[in-house]
């Protein structure tokens, strides 16, 4: 132990039940204590030395406490301030443009927005998106261009929703941009969000379904007030409406429970747990291990919280109706679009005639099944790929 307090970068304290979420704002580290383990960093971050606050906890619980081994977890995590280490904290940037999107009136206009689409959509169906809406034209070539480079700033806005609502709550969320394979991927990293009181976490984990609904709505009311002379919808209406189709399935994705969605974080947030999708397929696994006789396969289940072993215990049938959800987006969704491309395709390839529709079945075609190939060879490549030794004890990367 020491007679010297111990420098703690800022910490935040939020009491979960009997636990209590220890993290740091900066890096959104954190760890789940028991509240008397919360009690002994905190006494610390105050500016009691290791051997007072040993003593402290004697005395307030009745045990004594290795501090000493304490301090090496809290070194791990990274709470520690070593040296002369300070990280500085920044401003957070846009906190004001976080809090007007979220602002009363702003919710009125997006109340207003959805409603008037549903009025809309309840006297003209086709404002309200189905599969069959979405070839708007008969180049597949045009569609898959336009839907592929319509649906970006419709996922950044989802996102960028996201970094909104923790910003709004002072928190340093960023919006970053990478791809996968071949793909470009919006990702919103919340460092710090279980800083905040659980009940705060909520807005910004439904904020990216929220604006969905929204820019559903908006594209709707935009195909109904962009008709053309006859009451068609226009081909910009048609292209809404495409668009809004792809809303819809990113919405409905959502109730995928079996991966980690935003629902999912809603999810595990009202049962106040910090795990609960490992926990839930560990214990399920475990569960087949003992039917089996084979207890050398099962995992230790103390390196999840009493809480989550809890909850994990009956939350397989939602990870059942997921699965459930995954199909139904399949049968109902991709397959009836699939579909149809493949019998425009066929009938422009084999129509007899060399025009354009030819070339764009052709063109469209190699696109597609290049991409198939190209995805295939990278995720052949990513497991082939060696892993690097490790180096010998001494040795500097």
């Amino acid at each position: 132990m020491g007679e010297t307090p111990v420098l703690f970068h800022d910490l935040s304290f939020v009491p979960e039940g009997e636990e209590v979420v220890v993290g740091r704002l900066d890096t959104g580290a954190y760890a789940v204590l028991p509240e008397d383990g919360a009690a002994l960093l905190r006494r610390m971050t105050e500016g009691h030395s290791p051997t007072e606050a040993a003593d402290w906890y004697e005395a307030e619980f009745g045990e004594a406490v290795d501090v000493a081994d304490f301090l090496d977890a809290m070194r791990e995590l990274g709470f520690v301030r070593e040296g002369e280490q300070v990280v500085a904290a920044r401003p957070v940037r846009f906190g004001w443009l976080g809090r007007a999107v979220f602002s009363p009136l702003a919710w009125l206009l997006y109340a207003g927005v959805t409603v008037a689409w549903l009025v809309v959509g309840a006297e003209h169906a086709d404002v309200v998106p189905d599969p069959g809406q979405f070839f708007f034209t008969g180049s597949t070539l045009v569609v898959q261009l336009v839907i592929t480079f319509g649906q970006l700033p419709l996922i950044f806005l989802h996102e960028g929703y996201h970094t909104l609502a923790g910003r709004r709550l002072g928190l340093p969320s960023r919006l970053g941009m990478s791809n996968r394979y071949m793909y470009v991927v919006f990702e919103t990293s919340m460092n710090g969000l279980f800083s905040v009181p659980a009940a705060k976490r909520y807005l910004p984990f439904l904020s990216g379904m929220a604006i969905d609904v929204v820019v559903l709505a908006a594209l709707g009311l935009l195909a109904h007030t962009t008709r053309a002379t006859g009451g068609a919808l226009s081909w910009f209406g048609a292209v809404c409406v495409a668009l809004g189709f792809t809303v819809v399935m990113r919405l409905v994705w959502q109730f995928q429970f079996y991966l980690r969605t935003d629902l999912y974080y809603v999810f595990a947030t009202a049962l106040r747990c910090h795990d609960l999708h490992d926990a839930s397929v560990g214990l399920l696994r475990n569960r087949v291990w003992r039917l089996l006789g084979r207890p050398d396969r099962l995992v230790d289940e103390d390196r999840w919280t009493e809480q989550d072993r809890r909850a994990g215990r009956w939350y397989g049938p939602f990870v059942v109706l997921g699965v459930a959800v995954m199909l139904a987006l399949t049968v109902f969704g991709s397959l009836p679009i699939v579909v149809t491309y493949v019998e425009i395709v066929a009938r422009n390839l084999t129509g007899g005639r060399y025009d354009l529709y030819f070339w764009d079945a052709v063109v469209s075609l190699a696109i597609n099944v290049g991409q198939l190939v190209l995805v295939a060879h990278l995720a052949r490549r990513k497991r082939r790929a060696p892993v690097p030794a490790p180096l010998p004890e001494g040795a500097r990367a």
